[in-house]
């Protein structure tokens, strides 16, 4: 069967539950993806910003891979980049080139939107993620830091 990929959009909740879903599953983190999951008008008010990038993977009525990416404006000159933020593909369905599939999508639609580079980060000791994003761009080796923000009293 032949695998699509598409944009989601505002209309998507369910597909985008989905996909929330297969996240959780295929990272081994359930817990983020799904123990407090945004209200519906929440995920129509993120779908349907247009520097919002959620494209899907799809066999049949069934979504076997997915990602999930932003478009930053930057202010040391007049352009913009996309972080894809999450690439995941259901275990049955990969190497089969869908993750490769997706990324594609997302360059043409940012090459649309003006962007100058997609960029994506890897952890260290997961080889296909690092292996896939080799094969398609530049390695930089760089560090990343979170940084919590007070809660609100």
């Amino acid at each position: 069967m032949t695998v699509e990929i598409l944009r989601l959009a505002a209309c998507d909740l369910g597909v985008m539950r989905e996909l929330n879903a297969l996240f959780g599953r295929e990272f081994g983190d359930p817990e983020s993806y799904e123990a407090a999951p945004p209200t519906d008008a929440w995920l129509r008010d993120v779908l349907a910003k247009d520097h919002v990038f959620a494209l899907i993977a799809r066999e049949g009525a069934v979504v076997v891979g997915g990602l999930v990416a932003y478009q930053l404006d930057k202010l040391e000159q007049a352009r913009s980049e996309i972080y894809i933020y999450d690439l995941a593909v259901a275990a049955t369905h990969r190497r089969r080139g869908i993750a490769t599939s997706l990324v594609e999508r997302l360059k043409r639609l940012a090459a649309e939107r003006g962007a100058w580079v997609v960029y994506v980060q890897a952890d260290h000791g997961d080889d296909p993620a690092v292996a896939l994003y080799s094969k398609l761009g530049v390695r930089e080796d760089v560090m990343h830091f979170d940084i919590e923000v007070p809660k609100p009293r």
